[in-house]
This record gives structure tokens, sequence and C-alpha cells, in this order.
């Protein structure tokens, strides 16, 4: 799923975080860094952030009920 114009990056990793299963981030080559890892958030992410905000993303969920969590963040913040 691609997700855009992630303001409150604290709680993008709260729900990323909360999550059951995997999270994976699709890097622009095709790579899948896990989102769970602390490192993995903070070095892959470091790029990609401009103000304080997360542009896009495209984020790959394995389980149901994560996908919803990430939904319901992606529509009610």
């Amino acid at each position: 799923m691609k997700v855009s114009n992630i303001k409150d990056v604290d709680k993008f990793f709260e729900v990323v975080d909360s999550c059951a299963g995997r999270v994976e981030l699709v890097t622009g080559e095709g790579d899948r860094l896990n989102l769970k890892s602390k490192l993995s958030q903070y070095v892959s992410l470091a790029n990609i952030f401009s103000n304080g905000e997360i542009p896009e993303l495209e984020i790959v969920a394995y389980e149901k009920e994560d996908i919803e969590k990430l939904m319901n963040f992606m529509i009610n913040g």
C-alpha cells in the first residue's frame, strides 16, 4: 500500500510498532526493509524526511489486522 503525507511520524511508528506481523518499507530499488526494526526506521527513513513529514512511502503489511491499523491511521491520523 502507498501511504502519503504522514505528518505525525512518531504516531506512525507507534502504529507500526503495535502491529503483530511484519511491516516492510519497499525502497525505490525494490528492497524490503523491516519497519519494526528501530535501526531500519532511523536509517531507511532519514533520507525520506522532508520538513518533518514523510511525503510518500510504499509499505507492505501481511496481517489483516495490521493493514486495518495502518489504514485507520492514514484516514483518522
